[in-house]
């Protein structure tokens, strides 16, 4: 066996079981964002760790939406939505709009000019259009164009081993 006990191979032995798995992926730090759209009823939004860019050329980036999700199907949907990339400190944004938070979470909304709501003072923020859809698995994979993006100097709140944390050097 390698150190932490994995085999010499790298491959662990119970990788099919969902808690080993959850807790492997636990040890990758992210980042945590809070997406937002302009839903049927309102502003929805909700927490997802699933960011990531793919394309500088054009400006692309996706995250991944649970399909057990009660706001799937108006995330789905939307043709536009804003990303933002939240602070340490704002780690209440992050509880607010994560699973079984409200809707309505943050009553000061302000709007982009495709009328997504959007958070004040987070990192950055990217506004996005729906570029495409895949599926994977039990999540459906966005792509998002990005039409316009701002960005603040700060910390980022972090995300592992189902923590908010914070890096640091």
């Amino acid at each position: 066996m390698a150190d932490g006990g994995m085999p010499a191979g790298g491959v662990a032995p119970d990788a099919a079981n969902p808690r080993a798995f959850r807790d492997a992926l636990g040890r990758f730090a992210t980042g945590v964002t809070v997406v937002t759209i302009a839903g049927p009823k309102g502003p929805l939004g909700l927490t997802a760790n699933s960011f990531a860019s793919l394309s500088l050329d054009p400006p692309l980036v996706l995250w991944s939406l649970a399909r057990s999700s009660r706001r799937f199907p108006a995330f789905a949907a939307a043709r536009h939505y804003a990303i933002h990339v939240l602070a340490q400190d704002q780690g209440a944004f992050a509880a607010r709009f994560s699973r079984g938070g409200p809707d309505d979470a943050e009553p000061d909304w302000q709007r982009n000019p495709e009328g997504v709501p959007v958070l004040p003072g987070v990192l950055a923020r990217f506004d996005c259009a729906q570029h495409a859809t895949h599926d994977g698995g039990d999540h459906l994979i966005i792509v998002g164009q990005v039409l316009r993006l701002a960005h603040e100097e700060g910390e980022p709140l972090v995300f592992a081993k189902g923590r908010f944390g914070r890096f640091t050097a």
